[in-house]
């Protein structure tokens, strides 16, 4: 059976390692994607609860960040 030069099998062999582990480094990536989209989604939850809480307190606002001043929102007919 014909076979490739020794130099050329280890050039071959060693891409092959580098894209193996590019491969498996982007699995754990996407692991932690999907990790975070999670959290994000719980955080999200977490944001909606408080506004409504507010909400509650206050009627409709628009709050500033910064100084925790507000507005009400008014709602055109």
């Amino acid at each position: 059976m014909a076979k490739i030069k020794q130099e050329e099998l280890e050039t071959v062999t060693s891409i092959k390692k580098e894209l193996d582990s590019l491969v498996s480094e982007i699995g754990v990536v996407e692991t932690q994607k999907h990790a975070l989209l999670h959290k994000v989604a719980e955080v999200n939850e977490k944001l909606s609860t408080e506004k409504k809480a507010l909400e509650k307190a206050y009627g409709k606002i628009s709050i500033d960040l910064e100084t925790g001043e507000y507005t009400e929102i008014t709602e055109e007919a």
